[in-house]
Parts: C-alpha cells; structure tokens; sequence
C-alpha cells in the first residue's frame, strides 16, 4: 500500500470540489493530474465557478502537503479509492470518497460491518441498548460502525472495542480533530484497538455540512443500520435513510410510547425498518457470521497492582497518577485499558478512572 500520488491528494482536498465533483473530474478528464491541469472554462461546467478558482489557484497545496507528512506518523494512513482495500461496499454506493484518512487497524476495512446509531441525548436504558447489541453483534464477527458521537455512537463503540472484530469510528471533522471533546479518550482507545476514519482535511473543525457527509460514509461501508435510540430530528435517521437509498438493511430499536428519544425509531418501523428486540432479530437481517472467540483477558492483572494501590477508591485522573508513579500517560493508558477490560477499573467522563473492585 503506497501513499495517494499527491495530485490525487490536491485534487480531492481542494474546496468545494467534494467526491462528487471529484469523480466527474476523473470521468472527463481521465486522470487527477489531467484534472489539474484543465483551465476553468473547462472545470467549471463540471464543479461550479468557486471551485474551479479553488483548483486553478492551488488552494488545498498546504493541505496535500500536509497530508502526506501526517501519514509518516506509525498507526496513521490514506486510503484511496486506487487501493486494493477500499471497502468495495462503500465504493459502490452514491459518491464514494476519494480520499480517507485512517488511524488505527486499517485491516478491520475488509472485516464484514454493521452501523449502530442514534440519539446523543440518549437515555440510560439506550445506551446500555447500544453497548449490549454491539458488544455481541462484534462477537459475532461484525465490525461495529458509528460517528463517535456522544449518546449512542459512543456506547456501540465501547461495547464493541470488548471483541476483536472491534469498531471503526467515522468523523466528522479532520482526522487529528476530536469531537466532542468530552470522547477523547475514546478516540484515543479506538485509534489503539479499532479505526478512526475521516474525509476530511487536517485541522477542520465540526462544521454542519460535515456529519451528512460522516452519515453518508457510515451508511456506505455497513451490511445494515441498526438505529437503537432516537428522536425526531436525530442525525442517526439520515443515516438510516442513506442506507435505505444504498439497499442496506435497516432495522430499529423499539422504546416506549412515552419517551420522545422512541419516536424516531417508531418513526423508522412504520417507514418499513425492522423492528428488532435481540441480536438474532438482527442476524437474521444481515446475516451470520462465524462466532468470534471473546478477547483474551489479562491474566496477570491482581488486585496488587501497584497502578490499583496508587488509585485507591476514589475518582482520580491521569495527570495524579502519572505524578505518583512516574510513569507517561501514554503507559498509563494501556495499563488502564487492560484493569477495565478485567472489571477492576471504570473510567468517567473528565479523564477521572475509579478502582472498582479489590480483585
């Protein structure tokens, strides 16, 4: 696997073009060099007159340069429709993108997918939903996909990350962007364990035209949608509706009649979305897989952990802990990850981790 060529890399990033307009670049022109090189007489019938200023004047050069240089750091890469391992469901569906970013596990692309989505402002009993359903649905082999949201997106992904067919994550701000902020140490568990993926260029923000676009790719490289918890006006129904449009399989959580978070999922079945109340209602949808074996446990994890007696049984934080052992924060992590996996620490929103159990 070989860098993108870098007009590949200029021509993708450069404003205003997106997938669409990159493909009818590509279509007319043959090449992303050729691209380039038209004058905006020619490129603007096919990408609009902003555009067409945007790529004659070199715009996205900082970018693809920028670009490149990211993708020498270990763990992250580009991935582009010229790869062997682009998804090829995500190829064939409405304007793939021509350009990925990645961090992580670039293998779980060829893993069979499944998106689980919904509310952020998602309730207790909907989160539990979604951490339950992805944990075995990737015990069962599916690669668990979602927008690493707040709410929904970020129980799938935790319940997923426990089984090694993981998650993959798809943003909607660039690659080295974490939002919300609140689910940076998700991110950073899922770039170690799974696969973070964006279209976007480094550096770009949360703006409101991007999550359409994340929705888009989610719906793009899932076997089927499963919607567990959402409202009316949630995101997670556009991309329901994506995978509807791309011949997906969707499917959705019921709820009570009283609670507003239901209706978009009630909303969802009256359209003709499966109604789903366990994880074989999902696997007679989308298929079955062969069972994978759970993730190994740490063995040597003990209750005489020095990191546990440094912790004590109160809520403390990374920083206090990487003073009191002397010890980065980076090393600190793993060793975290491994004592949560074994049921003996849990982590809190703010950073904070807290000792659960004497072992």
């Amino acid at each position: 696997m070989t860098q993108p060529p870098h007009d590949w890399l200029l021509l993708a990033l450069t404003p205003g073009i997106g997938p669409a307009g990159f493909l009818r670049l590509i279509d007319a022109f043959g090449s992303a060099a050729a691209a380039l090189d038209a004058n905006s007489r020619q490129t603007e019938p096919l990408i609009g007159k902003e555009a067409a200023a945007a790529l004659r004047g070199r715009e996205a050069e900082a970018a693809a340069d920028s670009a490149q240089q990211w993708a020498q750091t270990p763990g992250c890469q580009l991935v582009s429709l010229l790869d062997d391992d682009y998804p090829p469901q995500l190829a064939e569906s409405g304007s793939p993108p021509p350009l990925l970013f990645a961090r992580g596990r670039r293998e779980l692309l060829a893993q069979p997918m499944l998106a689980i989505v919904g509310s952020r402002a998602a309730t207790p009993q909907g989160r539990q939903n979604a951490e339950s359903f992805a944990s075995e649905l990737a015990e069962h082999g599916f690669c668990i996909v979602s927008g690493m949201a707040s709410g929904i997106d970020a129980a799938a992904h935790h319940g997923a990350l426990t089984q090694p067919a993981s998650t993959i994550a798809v943003v909607g701000t660039g690659i080295d962007r974490v939002y919300p902020a609140g689910n940076r140490q998700l991110a950073h568990r899922i770039a170690e364990e799974g696969l973070i993926l964006s279209e976007f260029a480094l550096g770009m923000g949360p703006l409101a035209g991007h999550f359409p676009r994340r929705n888009r790719i989610i719906a793009g490289l899932s076997r089927g949608c499963l919607v567990a918890e959402a409202n009316t006006g949630s995101g997670s129904l556009i991309t329901a509706r994506l995978a509807m449009e791309n011949n997906r399989e969707v499917m959705a959580i019921p709820g009570s009649i009283h609670n507003p978070q239901s209706r978009g999922c009630h909303r969802l079945i009256k359209d003709g979305a499966k109604l789903v109340e366990t994880v074989d209602d999902v696997l007679d949808e989308v298929g079955r897989l062969q069972r994978q074996p759970p993730r190994a446990q740490p063995a040597a994890v003990a209750a005489e952990s020095p990191l546990l007696e440094a912790m004590g049984f109160d809520p403390i934080s990374i920083d206090a802990l990487s003073t009191t052992l002397g010890l980065t924060v980076g090393e600190l992590y793993a060793m975290l990850l491994e004592l949560e996996l074994a049921g003996l620490v849990a982590s809190h929103p703010g950073g904070l981790f807290q000792r659960l159990k004497s072992g």
